[in-house]
């Protein structure tokens, strides 16, 4: 019975931990570099994006699935995660939703799906997860890992 129920948990989508809050509660102060970081890259501003992150943080992995049913892991620096977005003709827009927000002293977590449009055509999908850490009163970003698929994406507004 207990593997029947092991299964089952692992296959359970994490649910939000808390509800995205009203501004001016502890977890909007953590979403505040991850909304910040979403507005930059829809801006294509390397400078801010670079801004949110911790720049002694580990900076950003990508677990790819491609459509062959591969996978690639990546790792990128901040400084080479922020290099990425240059200005452009397309314009990204990433979405968020039902994140799950903990919180413990001067460390938090943000997980939550997404997906990842390119001039309003979803591109990819997957989990975004951030590590955030409060230095000097403010959040950043230590570190974002996102799982990023194009099969099964959904279209959702």
């Amino acid at each position: 019975m207990l593997p029947v129920l092991l299964l089952a948990a692992a296959t359970a989508k994490l649910p939000p931990a808390n509800p995205v809050p009203l501004d001016g509660s502890a977890e909007a102060a953590v979403m505040a570099p991850v909304n910040a970081l979403f507005k930059a890259i829809a801006a294509r501003d390397a400078n801010a994006v670079a801004a949110v992150g911790l720049p002694e943080g580990g900076g950003a992995t990508i677990a790819m699935e491609n459509p062959d049913g591969t996978r690639t892991i990546t790792h990128r620096t901040w400084a080479e995660t922020s290099a990425r977005f240059q200005p452009g003709p397309e314009r990204f827009e990433e979405r968020l939703t039902d994140p799950a927000i903990e919180i413990d002293g001067d460390i938090a977590m943000v997980w939550g799906a997404y997906s990842f449009w390119i001039n309003g055509n979803i591109h990819h999908c997957g989990v975004d997860h951030f590590d955030l850490v409060r230095k000097d009163g403010n959040w950043k970003i230590a570190n974002v890992t996102w799982s990023q698929r194009t099969l099964g994406c959904k279209a959702a507004q």
